[in-house]
């Protein structure tokens, strides 16, 4: 087996993390790999904000604040890293469904790189990615639109290793339907 395809057959999501989180060297090289995804233009119709200390109680009182709450939200707080996951829309020909699953392939890319490379990751999302108090936070543009953010930390020792139900390809893989030849058609 190859070491991708064990990488991506092991992969979890770390619900629980520890307080490390890689370095920002160590990020630029995950996040300039996980751009090679599929980029029809290669509009490269995304970014990634990286939120560490302080930041996490900014994006706290913005999630407090799109539910009329006061305060700061301890979600943000659940890890020492979040890697918000923004897509750029670009004027192009190149539809936006397209370029937002541009987005969400670096994003999920970037999760197995992160898990390979020894740190816990898990996605999140949600209403609050809709938020205008959360967009703003972030400093979105107009034409931009937060998909969710990776969580990252360090990942906390397993008492019991989860194992993950495997997916059923038979149930997921299919070819064309059979067409039935009528009048005119070759054959």
């Amino acid at each position: 087996m190859s070491a991708t395809l064990e990488a991506v057959r092991s992969r979890r999501s770390w619900s629980k993390v520890t307080d490390v989180a890689p370095t920002r060297a160590e990020l630029e090289a995950l996040v300039s790999a996980a751009g090679r995804v599929a980029d029809h233009s290669s509009l490269r119709p995304w970014r990634i904000i990286e939120l560490r200390g302080d930041d996490r109680e900014v994006l706290g009182r913005a999630m407090n604040k799109a539910t009329g709450h006061k305060g700061v939200s301890s979600k943000p707080m659940r890890a020492p890293l979040l890697l918000a996951v923004v897509a750029s829309y670009r004027k192009s020909k190149v539809p936006r469904w397209e370029q937002e699953a541009v987005a969400s392939g670096v994003a999920h890319v970037l999760s197995l790189l992160l898990d390979d490379a020894g740190w816990g990751v898990f996605w999140r999302t949600g209403d609050y990615t809709r938020s205008k108090a959360v967009a703003k936070a972030h400093g979105l543009e107009k034409n931009e639109e937060l998909l969710g953010w990776l969580y990252v930390g360090g990942k906390p020792p397993v008492k019991r290793e989860a194992r993950r139900k495997v997916v059923d390809a038979t149930r997921h893989l299919s070819r064309m339907p059979v067409r039935k030849k009528g009048r005119g058609e070759d054959s």
